[in-house]
This record gives C-alpha cells, sequence and structure tokens, in this order.
C-alpha cells in the first residue's frame, strides 16, 4: 500500500492520464468531423444532382407540353376538321411531337373515343373514359396540363405516364382531350447513369404521393401511394430541400434530396441510404479509435514504467546515503570509469568498471603509474591534459579509448584536480563512454539533413518564424513563390516576405502564420493572391499555419505552408464558365439566358422600356445532319451562332436553346420595330450561303417574337409565346418571322410579302 502510494503520487501519472484523455478527445472530434464532412459532401453532392434532374425532367414535360397546347389549339378549330385525314394528321401532330421516351398523341372526343392518331390515319378503336385525366376535365372541369396516374397503355401494354389537355368547342363547351404518354421506362433510362449504393436510388412522384418511378427498384411500386408518410408531407410543404427520413415503402433510412419539377406536380427525389453514406466513415472510425485506444494504453503504460523506474532509483540512492562505506558501491555502479592518481600519477583508487574495462585485478592496478595502464601512445596524447590538471586546471574532453577486447569507444574525460590549499595532491579521473551518445548524434544530424532535404524537394512553400514573426527558413518552393532567397529573407518580418491579399480587391489579408502564434492553434486554409517580390507575378495560394511549440506548450516560433492553387483556379473559373455557356457554340445556355432576362425584365420596368424575346428554328437543319453527318451539323450551328451574334447588339443575349433551336434577348427597346428591325437583319445573314468543309449549303430560318410588356410580363409567358409564333413561321411557309399579337390573334408577319417569299424561294 505505501508503494501504490507513493506510486500514484506522482504528477507524472496524472499527466499521462490527461494526455491521454487529450488524445481520445482529438482523436473524437478528428472523427466526428470525417462524418461531418461525408455527411456535408453527400447533401451537396444529392441536391446538385436533383438539381440536374429536375431541370432535364422539366424541360422535357415543358416541351411536351407545349405540344400538347398546340395540338388542343388545332383541334379546337372547326377547319381542321375539314381537312382530309392525311392533311390533318400533318397539321395537328407537328415533329414538335417526337421528344424521347414520348409514345403517341391521341385525341379523344367527349366520350372518350379516339378520333386522332399520331401513331396511325385510322384511328385505333380503343375507349379512355373511364381514365383519371378524361373525368379530371369532363366531370370536375379540371384546365390546364394534367398529369394522371401511371398506367398500362391499352395500346401498347407498357407502362406510361399520360400527360393531357382539354380541348372546346367554339361556343366553351368540352369537346375533349388530346393525351400523351411517357413511357416510364424513360425514367428508368434517365436515372440509369445513377449508382448511389446499396438501398439508393432516384424516385419520381406525383404530388399527391403516386409513385411514378423508383430507380432501381424496377416497376413494382408504380401506382402505389405514399399520400399521408410523414415524408410525402414534408415534400409538399417544403417544395425542395434536403432531410433524412425513414421511406414508407420499404423503411429504410435515407438522406432525402427533392426538388418539384418546374412547375408541375411532381416531386423527384435522390433517396441515398444513412449506412452506404457513411459506410466508409464506418471503417475510418473503427480504425481510428482502435489506435487511439492504443496510444492512450501506451501513454499510460510508459508513463508508469518510468515513474516505477524513479522509484526504484531514488529507494537505492536513499540506502546509498546511509552510510560512508557505501560509497564504493556507488561508485561501483556508476557507468564511469572513475580513479583517483596522485600528484606522481601513481593509482590510489579505481571504481569497478576500471577493472573491467582494461581487464585487470584491483590489487595489480593499485600504485601503478597512469602511462603503464594506458600506454605510452596514449598517455603521450594525455599528458598536456594532466599536467594542466597538476597545476589545479580542471580538464574536459574527448578521445577515444580501446578496451581489453580492442573495441574502439569514444569517451568524454575529466580531470578533477585535488587540492589542499595552492597545492594539488592528485586528481580525480572520470571516463565515460558517450560512444551511444556519439551515435545519436549523428543519427539526429542525419535526421536534420533528411528533413532539410524534404522541405527543399516538395513542391509546396514552407515559411519558417520565430515567436516574434521574423522569418528564419524559407525552402526553394518558398524562394520560387516570394522572390526571397532564403538567406536576404531570414531575419525580415513575415508580412513583408508572404503579403497575402484578397484575390476579389487585391486587399491585404491578415497573415495566418501570426494567427497560428497569437492563438497558439493551427490555422485553416485561407485563399489569397501572393505577389512575386521581382517580376510582379501573380499567385493564387491557399495558407496554412502552425505553431511550433517546446515539450512545455510554449509557443516559440510557426511554420506557414503556401500550396500554389493557380492553375486549379484557373480550372475553376473554366468550369463556372461551361456552366453557364453552350460547350458547341460558347453562347450562353438556358441558365443564363433566364438570369439576363430577369434582370432585363427589372430593368425595363424601372425605365418604361419594351424588350424582344425572339425564337428561331433552322429550317432544313435535319436534312443537313441526315445527308452530310453530324460533324457537318455542328459546324453549321456554330456558322449560325456567329453570324447571329453578328447580327444584333452587344448588349443582346443569344441562347443556344438545344439542338437548332436558338433565343435572342432583346433589352432597352422602344416599342416591336427595333425588335424587327433585328428580324430582318438575322433573315439577311442567312442569304449567303454556310461554306461547310468546302460544301456551301443554304439554310433557311423560322422565329417568333414576343414583346414586353404588351404579351407577357415574366419571361416563361414571353418564351411561350414567342414559341408559339415561331411554329406559326413555320406553319406559314418558313424564312420569315411572326410577331405575337395576343391568344385570340393570329401571329403577324414581319416581313413584307414580297420579303417573305424570296426568304421561301432562298430556303
Amino acid at each position: 500500500m505505501p508503494f501504490l502510494r507513493q506510486f500514484f503520487s506522482h504528477r507524472l501519472i496524472w499527466l499521462a492520464l490527461l494526455v491521454s484523455l487529450g488524445i481520445g478527445a482529438l482523436f473524437a472530434r478528428s472523427i466526428w468531423t470525417i462524418r461531418n464532412d461525408e455527411w456535408n459532401y453527400a447533401v451537396q453532392t444529392n441536391s446538385n444532382l436533383v438539381q440536374t434532374l429536375e431541370q432535364g425532367l422539366g424541360w422535357v414535360l415543358d416541351s411536351f407540353d407545349k405540344s400538347l397546347e398546340g395540338v388542343a389549339r388545332e383541334v379546337s378549330r372547326p377547319e381542321v376538321w375539314a381537312l382530309s385525314p392525311d392533311l390533318r394528321a400533318r397539321v395537328v401532330f407537328d415533329n414538335s411531337l417526337r421528344a424521347r421516351g414520348a409514345g403517341d398523341v391521341l385525341v379523344l372526343d367527349a366520350r372518350g373515343n379516339i378520333v386522332l392518331d399520331s401513331g396511325s390515319l385510322t384511328p385505333r378503336k380503343v375507349n379512355l373514359s373511364d381514365r383519371d385525366y378524361f373525368l379530371a376535365f369532363k366531370v370536375d372541369g379540371h384546365q390546364a396540363l394534367f398529369i394522371g396516374k401511371p398506367v398500362p397503355s391499352r395500346i401498347t401494354g407498357l407502362n406510361i405516364l399520360p400527360l393531357s389537355r382539354a380541348y372546346y368547342h367554339a361556343d366553351g363547351s368540352f369537346a375533349g382531350v388530346v393525351v400523351g404518354a411517357v413511357r416510364l421506362s424513360y425514367f428508368n433510362e434517365l436515372f440509369g447513369s445513377l449508382d448511389m449504393g446499396a438501398n439508393s436510388g432516384v424516385n419520381l412522384f406525383r404530388r399527391d404521393g403516386t409513385v411514378i418511378s423508383r430507380f432501381p427498384y424496377g416497376d413494382a411500386d408504380v401506382g402505389k401511394t405514399i399520400a399521408g408518410s410523414p415524408n410525402l408531407e414534408r415534400f409538399q410543404k417544403e417544395v425542395n430541400g434536403a432531410f433524412v427520413g425513414k421511406a414508407a415503402i420499404d423503411g429504410v433510412t435515407r438522406l432525402y434530396a427533392f426538388r418539384q419539377v418546374g412547375e408541375f406536380p411532381l416531386i423527384v427525389n435522390v433517396a441515398q441510404a444513412t449506412d452506404t453514406i457513411l459506410a466508409k466513415w464506418y471503417r475510418s472510425a473503427l480504425w481510428l479509435g482502435g489506435f487511439a485506444l492504443l496510444l492512450m494504453a501506451a501513454c499510460l503504460g510508459l508513463a508508469m514504467l518510468f515513474v516505477r523506474e524513479l522509484i526504484l532509483r531514488q529507494q537505492v540512492a536513499a540506502q546509498l546515503s546511509e552510510a560512508e562505506h557505501d560509497v564504493r558501491t556507488i561508485l561501483n555502479n556508476m557507468p564511469s570509469m572513475i580513479g583517483y592518481w596522485d600528484a606522481q600519477l601513481l593509482n590510489r583508487f579505481a571504481n569497478k568498471s576500471l577493472f573491467e574495462w582494461f581487464g585487470m585485478e584491483p590489487e595489480r592496478l593499485r600504485g601503478m603509474h597512469f602511462s603503464e595502464l594506458v600506454g605510452l601512445d596514449r598517455f603521450a596524447v594525455s599528458k598536456p591534459f594532466l599536467e594542466r590538471a597538476l597545476q589545479g586546471e580542471s580538464q574536459l574532453f574527448e578521445s577515444t579509448l580501446l578496451d581489453v577486447h580492442g573495441a574502439s569507444h569514444h569517451m568524454i574525460v575529466s580531470y578533477v584536480p585535488d587540492t589542499e590549499g595552492d597545492a594539488v595532491r592528485g586528481i580525480f579521473v572520470q571516463t565515460t563512454d558517450i560512444s551511444d551518445r556519439k551515435r545519436m548524434e549523428d543519427e539526429l544530424f542525419d535526421e536534420k539533413e533528411r528533413v532539410r532535404l524534404t522541405l527543399q524537394s516538395i513542391g509546396d512553400a514552407v515559411v519558417c518564424s520565430d515567436a516574434r514573426g521574423y522569418v528564419t527558413y524559407l525552402n526553394p518552393a518558398a524562394e520560387r513563390l516570394t522572390g526571397w532567397q532564403a538567406f536576404d529573407a531570414a531575419g525580415h518580418n513575415v508580412d513583408d516576405v508572404v503579403c497575402l491579399r484578397s484575390p476579389d480587391n487585391d486587399a491585404l489579408l491578415p497573415s495566418p502564420l501570426r494567427a497560428a502564434i497569437l492563438r497558439g492553434a493551427a490555422m485553416e486554409a485561407m485563399r489569397g493572391v501572393v505577389v512575386h517580390r521581382g517580376s510582379g507575378k501573380r499567385f493564387q495560394v491557399e495558407e496554412t499555419a502552425s505553431p511550433i511549440t517546446d515539450r512545455h506548450g510554449a509557443v516559440n516560433g510557426a511554420v506557414a505552408v503556401l500550396r500554389d492553387v493557380t492553375e486549379a483556379v484557373a480550372m475553376a473559373e473554366r468550369m463556372a464558365h461551361l456552366a453557364q455557356y453552350d460547350a458547341l457554340t460558347d453562347l450562353p445556355n438556358r441558365v443564363l439566358l433566364h438570369d439576363r432576362a430577369q434582370l432585363a425584365i427589372a430593368q425595363a420596368r424601372r425605365d418604361s422600356k419594351s424588350l424582344a424575346v425572339m425564337y428561331l428554328d433552322l429550317d432544313g437543319f435535319k436534312e443537313v445532319n441526315d445527308r452530310l453527318g453530324h460533324d457537318v451539323g455542328d459546324l453549321l450551328l456554330v456558322q449560325f451562332a456567329q453570324r447571329l451574334k453578328a447580327a444584333v447588339r452587344a448588349s443582346d443575349t443569344v441562347c443556344r436553346q438545344g439542338g437548332d433551336e436558338f433565343v435572342v434577348l432583346l433589352p432597352g427597346l422602344d416599342g416591336a420595330e427595333p425588335a424587327c428591325g433585328v428580324a430582318r437583319k438575322i433573315l439577311a445573314s442567312c442569304d449567303a450561303p454556310f461554306d461547310l468543309g468546302g460544301q456551301l449549303v443554304r439554310v433557311g430560318l423560322s422565329g417568333g417574337i414576343a414583346l414586353f410588356p404588351q404579351h407577357g410580363d415574366t419571361f416563361d409567358a414571353l418564351s411561350r409565346h414567342a414559341d408559339s409564333a415561331m411554329y406559326a413561321a413555320k406553319r406559314g411557309g418558313r424564312m420569315r418571322f411572326m410577331l405575337y399579337r395576343g391568344p385570340d390573334a393570329d401571329p403577324v408577319a414581319v416581313l413584307p410579302e414580297v420579303a417573305v417569299s424570296a426568304g421561301e424561294a432562298d430556303g
């Protein structure tokens, strides 16, 4: 018990406990940080993915809806029904109805019978009056687009998602339904490139909870409903976002990232199982936790061994001090060779180590002259030190000495005069074998050299400073980055050598290295710009800094690491450009067009100005693609884009909508005439043939124009009306622009009739 009380009274044991707890806390924080990083990455990735899916689905469904709207408008006209079946089918079922994943479009009469069929001139004999979409229009009086429940097609037998619109007689009474279908297999193809791990996938629901598609789980759940489940209530309430919930269908807990598909009553979500997200983290946590426990146990074990050894040494020292006769025991247990030689250099005393070193008995050594013990050669080396010691000067020097086996050892030798008054009676000689220490010094030098070479060879810049923030070291990468030489930078303020500036406004940023010194903690990476001292070249860098502490925790310096991220930043800017511009023509894409349109509309409201939205479509582009190949078709699109940009102002926006369809945004107009003038310039730009790899090809275009605020106060409304006018231009003969005049009036041609005829002839 006394031993245990003494053992645990040592502060080293308690310090070891605190260090062990600190190690455990550090590893626990690291493990938790890794988990948060994994989770945040999954949330961001899934949110980006669901946004991409939502935009793609919204564009497809919006295009399909516009096609259905056009069919409904045509079949509402009595003169269409007076046409021959072949001509009526070509008028009603435009090529715009052909979209990936889309099935046939059917026109139903008021009794639900098929009267027009895009797949056959002779309508198929099927009655669809019991379908939910038919009842929604006929019984409930539903307006606009209706998305029905997913059902097997009575014509093809395939699972489909019906999309429908009603059409009416001239007196406003219900005339029937135009219904199209998207094959459910299309959604599986769309989602098929995704691999999100076990129990994870992509789901598409109607807003009322009806399952449309669950990939990769097959079609077993199609048509089921999750109405009333907490997940659906959250989908309906928040429209878009991310949360963790348990699936109502299979009970698996997942991370849901969801969005409503455009303005449609559909919700798409990316559902990744939480176990899949954290699987890698579970393995890392297991390994790191085990390693932390091992370190904690090792720390405590080493501390206990050290304290135990310390206690034993204290007990031995206490016993040796009890009596004077124990002095010899102490000397004999000393690791050094200890002896006493009188003024004539005759031995008077030697400890056990000295006897063993020279391999002789104590009786023989006593009275022996120093030269007889070490030999004449060694004596000649030691004689100057002995003479000075006999004159009363203590001597300390290093030397090499052979043991009884002939092995050479590195020794540190001490000669201490034994004085009585002014007279020297003899010399205490202590010789200690420091071969191990010498070896460790050599190894330490080698290690220091390796560290130096490592710092010189790494690609990142390394800057070291003392506790006052003055530079003590630069590696070659830091010299190249800052323009300072290591010898020139030494002793300078670190803010003079590494001056970090904001990449946005070139303002000076606080030094992470000084912050690490002041706070005594590592600083997170800070992005900034470093200007080369000599050339003025600017480098984008990420700087991290950590304090250098001694064994007592006091900060005696800091080290900063600067990573050159100039190329990475340039790549990020390139990727940001690609996210907003078409890869083929380098024109703004739909996302950038939408942003610019919102700003232009807001500016037009403030300035009481007008703006125009033009939809353009190349006439005969498909024939060029089919006859000359897609590469030539791409070249045609690029040349047409260049002519478009040359025909408009620098403040206008030309966007490639997709395929051979383009959109032009004309802000800051004073009415319709400036827009019509631009339309004439665009038509004139197509007069000259296109040189496509040595082949001259003439291609026409059809376009539609809608004006703000006359034809709509939102970009979506203007886009629909311009698109409608464009299709009117195609039906009216092509190679012309049509100006939208409202829902109750036909679009009007922009150019005089003579110009239109000439354009048709060229096309």
